[in-house]
């Protein structure tokens, strides 16, 4: 219908001045006028060209004062002609109508706001601004110091039209011609194919964009830090299990039941199920005497252990939880010396920044053997770090409950001119491993760090919510490298 109107019309005329008017005479919506148009200007049936009219329409709040005037108006009708008290014409009207209308009626010079009382200082008045409004409404035009006034008040906000004027273009035909995209064989037969109309062969055009999977950065590191891990020889650790029981996560770390890591202010507990059901007893025991009384040179912590706070249920807020397990697990057997890793995700309740997120993924390793040392510890950690490019690295004393010695690892940055903290390790300690079972003569070296700081340094990111979470741009998922220099 409105291909029709648009060929009849030019038929007989030279030209549609305004596709919007064309569309009102008819009663044709206008966005079928236009992409009825854009399609025969695209096969050069007409020629058109762009009309763009900047109108002003009314904010919600703008509507709202057609039918209700103006805050101002409303406060002066609600003010008797004896005058009221601040308090009770506050409480006749609504609190954004209130603060509006008084700022604008002592402004229009309508109210005086006496300490008691607020009263009229004119018997009537006019409200402008509804009749302002109801001219917008309706399409007339007001003056540009009114539009100005209304423009400050957000009542209204410009919008712009788009439209077309068209003429007849080079192909014009009262009638669109229908051109075939396919030779049939029944065309052939019937000698049809003579008389078609073939659509022409744009070999400019480009297919269509072919869609598929893509990788987020993350698990592309991921999969090339596995690899590193692989070829160290590394047995990758069991991870599925993001809930854990305080116990394995904490109490079979050596890690008091008041640290402040414990505290609901950092971790995440859970409501259902509160507790675990199930845990090895007669380990338990042994965790309990470490705790209170200490053992294996150790004066433990000496204070009274609660199995209730060892069974509550929590998002497991690092992965040597799982390390805890594995252990516990190698020294129910004769002992075999073990490399472990894990790369998973950990959950800890921090406020969310552009460096801190409330979950987050934990590289770990850990090398499990007789007579180990801090030496071995350093060496390992100079192996796997040249792996990623780190070639330069630091390490500096730190406390962590389940280690000793400890240290933080620190890698030169030659980007950032300065020395960066890339991960945290450690020997376990024999309060941790003894009371597992382990011989006196095994020592764990371990260490940890974030799989997002790599990330966000090889992929020149500098806030970790563009990385993961929910505002992360889709562009990014599909456009990132294949992979990435400085990992090998």
């Amino acid at each position: 219908m409105a291909e029709e109107a648009i060929l009849g019309y030019l038929q007989n005329n030279e030209e549609i001045k305004d596709s919007g008017e064309f569309a009102a005479e008819r009663n044709i919506d206008h966005n079928e006028i236009v992409n009825v148009i854009k399609s025969l200007h695209g096969f050069r049936y007409v020629d058109a060209e762009d009309i763009k009219r900047e109108t002003w329409v009314l904010t919600e709040e703008g509507k709202t004062y057609t039918a209700t005037g103006s805050p101002e108006f409303q406060l002066f009708n609600a003010i008797p002609p004896e005058g009221i008290p601040k308090d009770e014409l506050q409480k006749k009207l609504d609190p954004s109508v209130f603060k509006i209308g008084c700022a604008q009626a002592a402004k229009n010079k309508w109210v005086e706001m006496g300490k008691q009382l607020v009263t009229r200082k004119v018997q009537n008045v006019e409200d402008k601004v509804k009749g302002l409004l109801l001219q917008i409404q309706q399409g007339q035009g007001i003056g540009s110091d009114d539009i100005k006034a209304l423009k400050a008040r957000k009542l209204i906000v410009p919008q712009t039209w788009k439209g077309y004027s068209v003429r007849k273009g080079p192909n014009y035909a009262p009638k669109r011609k229908q051109v075939v995209t396919d030779l049939t064989r029944e065309n052939f037969q019937s000698g049809e194919w003579k008389e078609l109309e073939f659509k022409e062969y744009n070999y400019s055009a480009k297919g269509a964009p072919l869609e598929g999977g893509h990788l987020h950065p993350l698990l592309k590191v991921r999969a090339q830090l596995k690899q590193i891990f692989l070829c160290m020889g590394f047995e990758e650790m069991p991870t599925n299990n993001f809930v854990e029981s305080s116990f394995w996560n904490f109490d079979a770390l050596f890690q008091p039941q008041q640290h402040p890591a414990r505290d609901s202010h950092d971790t995440f507990f859970l409501d259902a199920p509160s507790t675990t059901k199930r845990l090895p007893e007669d380990y338990v025991e042994r965790v309990k005497q470490i705790h209170e009384t200490g053992g294996y040179e150790s004066r433990g912590y000496a204070y009274d252990w609660k199995r209730e706070e060892a069974n509550k249920n929590l998002l497991r807020t690092h992965t040597t939880a799982v390390s805890s397990r594995m252990l516990y697990q190698l020294a129910q057997k004769p002992f075999a010396p073990k490399k472990y890793f894990s790369i998973d995700r950990v959950f800890r309740n921090e406020a969310v920044d552009r460096t801190h997120l409330a979950e987050f993924h934990q590289i770990e390793g850990l090398v499990c053997d007789r007579g180990l040392t801090l030496c071995d510890l350093i060496g390992v950690l100079h192996d796997f770090f040249s792996h990623l490019g780190m070639t330069k690295l630091k390490f500096k004393p730190a406390y962590n409950p389940y280690t000793e010695p400890s240290m933080e690892i620190f890698s030169y940055h030659e980007g950032f001119k300065k020395w960066v903290e890339v991960g945290n390790s450690g020997m376990f300690r024999p309060e941790m491993l003894r009371p597992m079972g382990l011989p006196d003569d095994v020592q764990v070296i371990a260490w940890g760090l974030s799989l997002e700081r790599p990330t966000m340094i090889l992929y020149g990111i500098d806030n970790i919510r563009d990385l993961f979470g929910p505002k992360v741009d889709l562009g990014l998922i599909k456009k990132n490298p294949i992979c990435r220099l400085g990992i090998n």
